[in-house]
């Protein structure tokens, strides 16, 4: 299921505990608040109260399968989050959207440090192009093409070595710079 971000589950998630709770759930699975609180390092109240505000706006959910009646267990909710920049006007939903990038690529400095095996170290990449010239439309384009791309993967069953992987992209537009003369 896709879902389109707006400013208030923005601001919902834009917590760094929720997003720690969230990550933890996406990589690690299913978990109750005992677990999530010793993961994270906050007390179990804490932590219940940022699950309840995650699920109120879909982004966790209750695990059935898991648990009894005196331990309630989360999962994330299996949905993609998409956010369309058009729909984010105002400088507080601007600073709450460049909050989520900063904790997202926290990620990727995270991982140059870690230590890979070669072959997991030169599989990935952090790569940046920037002389393409589009239009509009064509910036569509390609961002619907990346996207199903990395949608065809999430269909593959994965195979036992298979380790979570997080992909992100951004394609947006830049203003050429001025010149000296304006």
């Amino acid at each position: 299921m896709t879902t389109r971000l707006d400013g208030r589950s923005l601001r919902a998630l834009a917590h760094p505990l929720r997003l720690r709770i969230l990550d933890a759930l996406r990589f690690d699975g299913p978990s109750n608040s005992t677990r999530l609180a010793k993961l994270v390092g906050e007390s179990t109240g804490t932590v219940s109260w940022h699950l309840r505000q995650l699920a109120q706006y879909g982004f966790v959910e209750d695990e059935t399968e898991c648990g009894n009646n005196r331990e309630r267990w989360w999962r994330a909710a299996s949905r993609k989050e998409v956010v369309h920049t058009s729909e984010l006007n105002g400088a507080a939903v601007s600073s709450v959207l460049e909050e989520l990038l900063r904790w997202s690529f926290g990620r990727v400095g995270q991982y140059l440090h870690e230590d890979w095996p070669e072959p997991w170290r030169a599989a990935g990449t952090v790569t940046e192009w920037t002389e393409l010239r589009l239009t509009a439309d064509q910036l569509r384009e390609l961002t619907g093409r990346l996207t199903g791309v990395v949608e065809e993967f999430l269909r593959v069953a994965p195979e036992p070595e298979a380790l979570p992987v997080v992909v992100q992209l951004q394609a947006f537009a830049r203003r050429p710079p001025r010149s000296p003369d304006e």
